[in-house]
């Protein structure tokens, strides 16, 4: 008859503090540092120059831009992956989520305006709303828009929508831009 194997007791040697990971946290933590090389490698241009970063780890990350084969660009990203564990991979992180973030932002200041947009299109009261939030704004020539909008939708019903429903938009996003940055 076979003993079972119980349970690792706390006092063993792989959950005390300050013991050695074991290798498959160490193998984790590289693929970690891996994916943030390649995070960092899709920041635009000027993000990544403003990074700062040890020298060999921005000339790798140039050269696997530079490289065009998908081999080549593989074992690159290993090798970028190897030049993270010797960098600060904190300062790293927070570039790569404030890009992230500041995307997000941008993409939900562009739902706001649509939305912003639509409402006006399809409600009158949907512009004493705007009124209240935005009262600096042209009332005047948002009424003008907001008219075009609607007859272009009336005529083009079931089609892309008009140059109308796009200057209203143009219209709405600076405020709509304005209003969530301050």
């Amino acid at each position: 008859m076979h003993a079972r194997r119980s349970a690792p007791d706390s006092d063993s040697p792989d959950t005390l503090p300050g013991s050695r990971p074991s290798k498959s946290q160490l193998k984790r933590d590289m693929h970690e540092l891996q994916a943030l090389g390649q995070a960092l490698t899709e920041l635009p241009t000027e993000r990544l120059a403003a990074i700062e970063m040890p020298e060999r780890l921005r000339a790798a990350i140039d050269e696997y831009l530079r490289t065009r084969s998908h081999e080549g660009r593989r074992r690159q990203m290993q090798y970028i992956g190897k030049l993270m564990r010797l960098a600060d991979a904190e300062p790293l992180r927070e570039a790569v989520d404030a890009f992230k973030l500041g995307s997000a932002q941008d993409a939900l200041r562009l739902h706001q305006a649509e939305r912003w947009r639509a409402e006006l299109v399809l409600d009158d009261e949907a512009l004493a709303r705007w009124a209240q939030t935005y009262p600096h704004s042209d009332l005047q020539r948002l009424r003008s828009l907001v008219r075009v909008a609607r007859t272009d939708a009336a005529d083009q019903a079931g089609q892309r929508h008009g140059r109308g429903w796009r200057a209203l938009f143009q219209f709405v996003k600076p405020f709509v831009e304005e209003g969530s940055s301050s």
